[in-house]
């Protein structure tokens, strides 16, 4: 039996999944969703400071807000610097921020690790011929307008990442 549901994880995976499907079908990541991923990081770290018994450590250590808000900082960076050279598009450079805010300085190596899991998994998606039973889900035909443009919804892959560190990060949940 679930004894608590946290609406903010359950609004924070909702959200992020709502922006990789739009990434996926689209090739788009609102700004609302961003705005609102961040939104739903201040609300948490809001509470974090609330129930702290020692407010400093809550905020400036690396396991605190201080190092959410660097590795949103790092990845973002990270995420204009592909921008900028065209590698990336726009909306997966925005959503690095939440993404690195959630996920906190010490899930980065995770992170990053689940990150490459999932860009050899979708290149290998993209590079194996799809069965021809599978042909007419919409999936599989949009997959297919992905492989013929090769514009890859990166953020697809950096939610699916995210959401695994998230999983096992102890102090959010």
């Amino acid at each position: 039996m679930i004894a608590e549901i946290n609406i903010l994880i359950v609004a924070t995976v909702l959200l992020l999944l709502y922006a990789a499907w739009s990434d996926f079908r689209l090739w788009k990541i609102p700004n609302a969703i961003v705005l609102a991923l961040i939104a739903v990081y201040a609300l948490h770290a809001a509470l974090q400071l609330l129930t702290a018994e020692d407010v400093g450590a809550a905020l400036f250590s690396s396991s605190g807000i201080a190092g959410d808000v660097g590795a949103g900082l790092l990845l973002f960076t990270l995420g204009f610097g592909l921008w900028s050279f065209k590698l990336f598009g726009a909306g997966d450079a925005k959503l690095f921020l939440p993404i690195g805010l959630f996920i906190g300085w010490h899930g980065m190596l995770p992170f990053a690790i689940f990150l490459l899991i999932g860009g050899i998994a979708a290149l290998l998606i993209l590079k194996l011929p799809m069965p021809l039973q599978l042909a007419h889900f919409s999936v599989v035909v949009r997959l297919e307008e992905i492989r013929a443009t090769r514009k890859i919804p990166y953020g697809v892959i950096m939610v699916a990442a995210a959401l695994c560190v998230i999983a096992l990060r102890p102090g959010f949940a």
